[in-house]
């Protein structure tokens, strides 16, 4: 036996159960299609819901930021960093979100662990925390909450009348409520209005993700969040999905930017984000408020497919959004309906446990303002031919 073995082990007994993950390369396209082992595929597995990773005006601000600032940004922000574009950014990330500050950092899954973990920190609080997460919430803010070291508890989904059993019997705490606002893997929405008005009963701090929601909804597309933003006191955001580049934001008070350039390792100790990728949030946010017919078109066509498929008898959930998924159960099920798709053009991804709650194995269709009504139509179709078979086995 060698050291490596447990490892391997591990793998060989996820292949045999059919949960073996692999990495496969994929060459983007335009028009919503990807291309995979020299064949062209409808992309329905990509974040990309406005388009904008091959807009050219965020190519050509990422182009003319790595002439003028070079490919790299050589340090943390708080040492050689912080590049005269962050403020810029900033600025209009808060105020799109209706917040007194903002501040970027990396990736979103870094931003949930790190950010979590400071605001959650009760040497600095000095009294016993619990968070309270909701059960289908991201994986980074659960592990966010588990890196905290806070007391750590989650209700039931979008179920309120769950939380504040859990609110009321934790009074005395300092309680951090998280939650996303648009579900990435069910496609449905939190009401945030009302996780508002429990978390300022409670005094409890309301912390919300809007990965899934960033571009596509909310006032000038920046968000669920910046719809109420009395009510939500962090909004975590990215540009790696409807804003079509790599990065993510938190958008709060000044008060706690400020903290958290003190306590959020994800700041202190990760070197900042290049400058070619400064200009292409640039120019994202320069577009975002005047998107209005790409959002509208892409939930549009999101309403379409939806109701055909929910009238073919798949189950797709409580899904309001630009992410439809199709539950299936079995997860030998879904791999064979992913790979009945891809045969047929359409490449989807099969979401599978842990990811997933077990017995909810599910194709993840997420759609995207580039995909032409053709390849929808063609899907529709596609999906009626199979649904005698898988319909009736879920």
């Amino acid at each position: 036996m060698t050291i490596t073995d447990p490892y391997r082990d591990y793998c060989r007994l996820r292949d045999e159960a059919g949960l073996l993950r692999t990495l496969r390369e994929a060459e983007p396209l335009a028009c919503g299609r990807v291309r995979r082992g020299g064949r062209d595929y409808v992309n329905l597995a990509s974040n990309d819901y406005l388009g904008l990773s091959r807009h050219p005006a965020l190519i050509q601000a990422a182009q003319a930021y790595a002439v003028r600032f070079g490919t790299g940004s050589t340090a943390s922000r708080l040492i050689t960093g912080n590049h005269p574009a962050h403020r810029d950014i900033e600025n209009r990330l808060a105020a799109g979100k209706g917040k007194e500050a903002a501040l970027l950092l990396a990736s979103g899954y870094q931003t949930n662990l790190t950010v979590i973990a400071a605001l959650a920190d009760k040497t600095v609080l000095k009294r016993p925390v619990t968070i309270l997460a909701d059960r289908l919430a991201h994986h980074s803010i659960l592990q966010g909450a588990v890196l905290s070291g806070a007391r750590s508890l989650r209700f039931g989904h979008n179920d309120l009348d769950h939380l504040e059993t859990l609110l009321r019997a934790r009074q005395g705490d300092f309680l951090l409520i998280a939650s996303e606002s648009v579900f990435g893997m069910d496609g449905d929405r939190a009401d945030l209005a009302a996780l508002g008005e429990l978390a300022a009963r409670y005094q409890a701090m309301l912390y919300i993700d809007e990965a899934h929601a960033t571009g596509v909804f909310g006032k000038n597309g920046f968000g669920l969040a910046a719809d109420c933003p009395q009510g939500v006191d962090v909004a975590m955001g990215t540009f790696g999905k409807a804003l079509g580049s790599f990065g993510s934001y938190i958008a709060c008070s000044q008060g706690l930017c400020d903290y958290l350039v003190q306590r959020c390792g994800g700041l202190i100790y990760s070197t900042a984000l290049p400058p070619p990728v400064l200009g292409s949030m640039a120019a994202a946010l320069e577009l975002l408020p005047n998107l209005d017919r790409e959002r509208a078109a892409l939930l549009s066509l999101a309403e379409t497919l939806r109701r055909a498929l929910r009238a073919q008898g798949w189950d797709c959930g409580a899904s309001t959004t630009q992410i439809i998924p199709v539950i299936v159960g079995a997860e030998e099920a879904v791999l064979h309906l992913a790979a009945r798709l891809e045969g047929e053009g359409f490449l989807v991804a099969a979401i599978r446990p842990p990811t997933v709650p077990a017995g909810t194995a599910r194709l993840r269709l997420s759609l995207s303002a580039t995909h032409v009504p053709e390849d929808i139509t063609r899907l529709i179709t596609v999906m009626a031919d199979l649904a005698p078979q898988f319909v009736s086995a879920a």
